[in-house]
């Protein structure tokens, strides 16, 4: 830095924010500081005199609220129908000083024209580093020789604030052009998505339960609309689930050491009938041998890692239930106010020349955590450990810690002690010895079946002392020997079902934007606030994501499209070039041509496959009255004109769920639709014209069929007609089905049977040429067309009549979804609070059979199946056998197993 022979030089200095200018100029002035007002009433302007590597200093500091410039289109395409939104890929941009920015640009044009240096404070990350230089650009167009220099810090404490102004860097460009990227690629892609849904949906479709302000503009985000796509797969994910009951074997032995639990070491098994046979096999041997007991194993509970911002605001929303917005800014303001170091930082390892042990010693006088502290610092108790190294350093920020001592101020609210004592209590807890624990294994042996029971000691608590948000439970089990026998005290077959996963929590999306690099640490709590403002999602109390009517119909309809915009990877690879840019590894010119045209590509093609956006907005919105007449929505999809309101086009739908549908465009006004078969897997129109259904013309439809789904004898590849004249589609809606579904949300449609009724008066019958009728009841045809369809049939017929043995309802036919019986089919009883269940494969097993008559007597969870419920009555086998010199384990009786006994659980 150049020197001026002694005289002093006037340095303008400038910060991010107002109060981090405040701080700064305290801490280098040591309090003693003028106060003047700039011309931004909110930015005022601190003077001193300091010394800088000898250089003795006038220093006037100020601040800047964040970005000084935006970037913005060009004028004449800044209004929405100004162009075509394709046009936004390639249109000039520019940035410029917005109007409420105006008064901090002139406080720096005038102090800049009076100063030699200009030195920066701007918060040491990426963005802070853009903010600089459009500080930059502003004061040297005023003052173009201005020195320039860059202060890094982590924290606003004296000793890093010293250290900053004594050892000034130059700015990095680099990752200022990589901010740069970032933001001119999402203003195009956001900007020309945003109008393209907008103009497209709003006027289409009726959403005024998102309220005015929301539904005025349906936006798009390239960070945005994959985190939108995180909740709605995991939403998905629960609605396919089909649940699937599982049985196991649960063993428990109690003596005057305690009660052990054991666990079948088989898990679980989703046949009945082999669950069965083994319990019974352990009741007529019940004798319990104990196999293996090992010598008690050391086991290490650790420490976590130093604290990063993603992980401070996973574990705030843990244990706290804190929107990581809220985190953030709590983060912020502890930060300002020198308590915590800088929050947003993707490091989570120290480096050696940090003084941890001055850190620690800050806070021995705490009243809560105080003693712990004093206790690390003494040598004797051998609690000190050196953290571990999480992998993580970006360069230019520690892990977050507490920088100074507070028992809690007068003017935090009860979040700002919350995110205060997690950073103090992870901080001691990192720098701790793990928790140590003794685990004992006991495997025992009923009748060949393996069963274990585990129990743990807790040695030495250590870093658990200090960090409650975690725990390790301990749990004591009686001491066995090898060899030894007894009888179990209980011993139960047990059901349950197969659940899905829950919904993502915040914590858990912040997880899945981190894993797929979605956003930066500093950006992603306000991806996640965008979702809830402008109405994809919802948020529980619980912390927990669903996405809305709208944001599961964008979702749908661009993955309809073919394309995975929703899906993380496009904006995973932009982020990675854009972090090349910072480290100069790729241009800014490079990424953004490679990346605009590559987004480009994929927006002209969703505006020519507009209609599947229409479509799945059509499954959850009611129509508008204000759609532009004459405009086409249907593109090549058009079935026929429609035979009951005879004013729309009926088209073909794929719904999310994979299954297909004709329907009304004129919906909600014309609910018409008719659903097709279940197993079909492909549809597509052609331009063959049936030559019998009327009013014509109705476009015939190329179907494929999923094999495993349509019974013997009919063909994978059908071209069939959905105007009432096709009898094999009508024969496959009878025996499979449709692919109609009935959720809350969405609008109710006209039924299934709308392919044999609601065309019946417009059909011509294939074998008579008359009206009136079907052609499956032409009194024409003799008797044996229906004998040979009715034997075709007679198989799924039985098989469908098949009733629950505990209620008598009509039981539903669906297929497994587990990894262990995929596409294996079960009848279920579509009661609620009726467990009633058969794999459909047993219905004409004779082994099988005679299984279900075993458990007819009772099927609720947790009751035994093995034998009948009324008293009197011996144990009867899963073959039927009876079994003689059984009883129960828990009470004696004779006439029950253990796990339907009366008096379990008292």
């Amino acid at each position: 830095m150049a020197r001026h022979g002694g005289r002093p030089v006037t340095v303008l200095n400038v910060a991010e924010k107002p109060s981090v200018a405040k701080s700064v100029a305290g801490i280098l002035s040591r309090g003693n500081f003028r106060t003047r007002e700039g011309r931004s009433r909110y930015n005022k302007i601190f003077e001193f005199d300091y010394v800088i590597n000898g250089q003795p200093c006038r220093m006037h500091m100020t601040s800047v609220t964040g970005h000084l410039m935006e970037l913005e289109f060009a004028e004449r395409f800044r209004k929405w129908y100004s162009c075509d939104p394709a046009d936004l890929y390639h249109a000039p941009v520019l940035k410029h000083v917005p109007e409420d920015k105006k008064d901090i640009k002139k406080t720096l044009e005038e102090e800049a024209r009076r100063s030699d240096w200009l030195v920066l404070w701007l918060d040491c990350d990426r963005e802070g580093e853009n903010i600089a230089f459009e500080v930059i650009e502003v004061c040297r167009a005023v003052r173009h020789n201005l020195v320039i220099r860059r202060a890094h810090f982590s924290a606003l404490i004296d000793r890093e604030i010293h250290e900053a102004v004594q050892n000034l860097r130059d700015p990095n460009q680099l990752f200022a052009h990589a901010v740069d990227a970032r933001q001119e690629i999402d203003l195009r892609i956001g900007a020309s998505f945003t109008r393209f849904q907008t103009m497209l949906l709003r006027d289409r479709f009726s959403i005024d339960s998102m309220g005015d302000e929301r539904s005025s503009v349906i936006s798009y985000g390239p960070c945005q609309f994959p985190t939108l796509g995180f909740v709605v797969e995991r939403y998905w994910e629960i609605q396919a689930h089909e649940p699937e009951e599982y049985w196991t074997i649960n063993c428990s032995h109690r003596s005057e050491e305690g009660l052990a639990t054991f666990n079948w070491m088989r898990g679980h098994l989703f046949d009945y009938a082999a669950a069965a046979i083994l319990y019974e096999m352990c009741v007529e041997e019940p004798t319990a041998t104990v196999m293996n007991v090992p010598q008690p194993r050391e086991r290490f509970k650790y420490p976590p890692y130093p604290l990063n911002t993603i992980e401070l605001e996973k574990r705030a929303s843990r244990y706290f239930r804190m929107s990581s917005e809220q985190t953030m800014k709590v983060a912020e303001d502890l930060y300002q106010a020198g308590y915590t170091s800088y929050p947003r930082t993707e490091t989570d390892s120290f480096s050696s020349r940090t003084d941890l042990r001055a850190i620690v010693d800050e806070q021995v006088r705490h009243p809560a955590w105080g003693s712990y502290a004093q206790r690390l610092l003494n040598p004797e108790e051998g609690l000190w450990r050196n953290p571990g190294n999480g992998g993580h350093d970006d360069k230019a920020h520690p892990p977050i810690h507490p920088t100074k001592f507070s028992s809690g101020e007068s003017n935090w609210s009860r979040d700002h002690l919350n995110v205060y004592e997690l950073v103090v209590r992870h901080f001691l807890a990192c720098v701790s010895q793990p928790a140590v624990g003794a685990e004992t294994t006991v495997e025992i042996d009923i009748a060949g079946e393996r069963f274990s029971a585990s129990g743990r000691a807790i040695l030495a608590k250590n870093y658990l002392d200090v960090y409650r948000f975690e725990s390790w439970g301990g749990s004591v089990i009686p001491k066995y020997e090898r060899g030894q026998q007894f009888i179990p005290t209980t011993l139960t077959l047990d059901s349950a079902v197969t659940r899905p996963p829950p919904l993502l929590s915040e914590a858990d999306l912040l997880s899945c934007m981190d894993k797929a690099g979605i956003g930066t640490d500093a950006t992603m709590h306000d991806h996640i606030k965008k979702l809830l403002d402008r109405g994809y999602a919802t948020k529980d109390t619980n912390t927990r994501f669903c996405p809305t009517n709208l944001g599961e119909a964008l979702v749908m309809g661009y993955d309809d499209m073919g394309y995975e915009l929703w899906k993380p990877n496009l904006r995973a690879i932009m982020e990675h070039d854009m972090n090349e840019v910072s480290v100069g590894q790729k241009t800014k010119a490079e990424v953004l041509e490679t990346c605009l045209q590559q987004m480009k590509a994929c927006f002209l093609d969703a505006r020519v496959k507009k209609t599947k956006l229409l479509e799945a907005m059509g499954i959850f919105f009611d129509r508008s009255n204000r759609t532009n007449e004459g405009e086409s929505e249907t593109g090549t999809e058009v079935v026929r004109r429609c035979n009951v309101c005879h004013e729309s086009d009926m088209v073909l739908r794929k719904i999310r769920d994979g299954n297909f549908m004709v329907g009304c465009t004129g919906y909600p006004q014309c609910r018409n639709a008719v659903w097709l078969p279940g197993p079909v897997l492909e549809a597509t129109v052609t331009t063959d014209v049936c030559q019998f259904c009327v009013p014509g013309p109705v476009y015939k439809i190329r179907f494929k069929f999923r094999q495993i789904e349509i019974p013997p004898g009919f063909d994978v590849n059908h071209l069939g007609c959905v105007g009432g004249c096709d009898e094999i589609l009508k024969q496959l809606i009878e025996i499979c089905g449709t692919g109609s579904r009935t959720p809350a949300r969405r609008a109710p449609a006209a039924s299934a049977n709308n392919l044999q009724e609601s065309n019946m008066r417009q059909t011509v019958c294939i074998h008579c040429h008359q009206l009136g009728h079907a052609s499956t009841n032409c009194p024409s045809q003799v008797s044996g067309f229906r004998s040979s369809r009715s034997s075709r049939t007679n198989l799924r017929n039985e098989e469908a009549s098949v009733s629950c043995s505990t209620c008598g309802t009509p039981c539903v036919l669906r297929t497994a979804n587990t990894e262990a019986n995929r596409g294996r089919k079960f009848f279920s009883c579509p009661s609620q609070g009726c467990s009633f269940f058969s794999w459909e494969d047993s219905i004409s097993n004779t082994a099988s059979s005679a299984s279900n008559s075993g458990r007819s007597t009772g099927r609720g969870r947790g009751r035994g199946r093995g034998g009948r419920e009324s008293g009197g009555t011996s144990f009867v086998s899963v073959t039927g056998e009876p079994l003689s010199g059984r009883r129960c384990f828990s009470c004696g009786d004779p006439s029950h197993f253990a796990n339907a006994c009366p008096n379990r659980g008292l």
